[in-house]
């Protein structure tokens, strides 16, 4: 029986080499005066940034630049944008960058329309009306901020991420062009993508999936895991852009409407404390999360190592989810990513903190298997 369900996309998206062209005859007839440029000061300085304004002054839209976007943005980076908003009356916002322009723009425009602090909408749905109109233009193949309805920012004061689930604060146009992310760094590549599969395993995955989630996230893992090496490997392969850009924005579209994992939960921790990039901690956790949900997803976990191109005839469900975790570490390993968290300065001191506040984090209630304090301490031991 066809189970009643809400689903949540932007109402348009623009993908494929040359979007951001397209983009100007929409900005055109938006009815806006002043936008609120959103972006970080890397993008500005190897000129990314003036690619989308060559668009903007085309389209005769007037904007004022905040390109102070920290790598994990910040509780003040979204506060000194909403101040540059409402000095300059900006009606409208266009973010540019990967995961943490987007998600500083999107604070931004639930601010700007219902007030108050940041930290009143950590959580689920707590804001009350639509954000400010976004148009999200994304430039890395990870986050997919750009379509879902997740924002992550952190508070400083606590060092801790705060996740924002708040269907308020969807896009209104969502821009994915692959030539935007040709010659990122190597490094950069792996980690959004190894973040980009980490949404896509754990939306397969997670409590909340259902069929259409699945078909998504699956797919969304063939094309990542066919593209993701060959993206590191030469920057400017524009084949291997396009797949991963298909990739991480339909496994966006896949998690934002099931949900997410415990990889997620601990990962943010990660972020918070050690100010680590977000995709480099899901790489590292995501092997040893699914080791522990194996109890309760071997199944699934069996297809996704299908999906990653392995050869699962005649394995138990026990074998392939064994050999998907293997794929993972392999594709891991193969774009550079390290193997553990004391090579990224992970501390044994922090654990029992991070664990308990991990148990706390919203994603927590996605995980297809209950986790305990005890559980939660052992995988981040075992991930060091």
């Amino acid at each position: 029986m066809l189970t009643k369900r809400r689903i949540y996309l932007p109402p348009v998206s623009l993908i494929g080499p040359g979007a951001l062209q397209d983009l100007g005859d929409d900005l055109k007839s938006l009815p806006y005066k002043t936008a609120l440029f959103v972006t970080d000061p890397i993008l500005v300085k190897i000129g990314v940034a003036q690619k989308v304004t060559d668009v903007l002054n085309s389209a005769g839209i007037n904007y004022v630049l905040y390109s102070d976007v920290q790598a994990n943005p910040t509780t003040k980076n979204v506060y000194d944008g909403l101040a540059a908003l409402t000095k300059n009356q900006c009606d409208f916002i266009i973010t540019l960058g990967g995961g943490s322009p987007q998600d500083c723009g999107k604070a931004i425009g639930i601010l700007a329309t219902n007030g108050g602090d940041i930290k009143d909408y950590e959580g689920v749905n707590l804001s009350k009306l639509p954000s400010l109109p976004i148009i999200a233009i994304n430039t890395t193949a990870g986050t997919a901020s750009e379509v879902t309805i997740n924002y992550v920012i952190t508070d400083e004061e606590r060092h801790a991420k705060m996740v924002m689930v708040d269907k308020n604060c969807l896009v209104s146009i969502a821009v994915n062009d692959p030539e935007l992310m040709l010659g990122k760094p190597a490094d950069l590549t792996a980690a959004t993508g190894m973040d980009a599969l980490t949404h896509a395993v754990e939306a397969y995955v997670t409590k909340g999936a259902y069929r259409w989630t699945d078909t998504l996230a699956l797919e969304a893992i063939k094309l990542i895991s066919e593209s993701l090496e060959a993206a590191v490997k030469d920057g400017s392969n524009l084949e291997a852009r396009s797949k991963m850009a298909w990739g991480q924005f339909i496994a966006g579209q896949s998690f934002s409407n099931a949900g997410l994992g415990f990889v997620h939960s601990m990962a943010h921790q990660l972020g918070g404390v050690y100010n680590m990039p977000h995709g480099v901690a899901n790489a590292v956790l995501l092997p040893h999360v699914q080791r522990f949900n194996m109890k309760s997803c071997a199944a699934k976990l069996k297809q996704v190592a299908e999906a990653m191109g392995v050869n699962v005839d005649g394995l138990t469900d026990d074998q392939g989810a064994l050999a998907a975790i293997e794929a993972i570490e392999k594709l891991s390993k193969a774009v550079g990513i390290p193997s553990g968290l004391k090579s990224l300065g992970v501390k044994d001191v922090d654990v029992p903190l991070m664990a308990k506040n991990a148990l706390a984090d919203v994603c927590a209630l996605g995980n297809p298997c209950d986790i305990s304090l005890q559980d939660a301490i052992l995988i981040y031991q075992e991930a060091m």
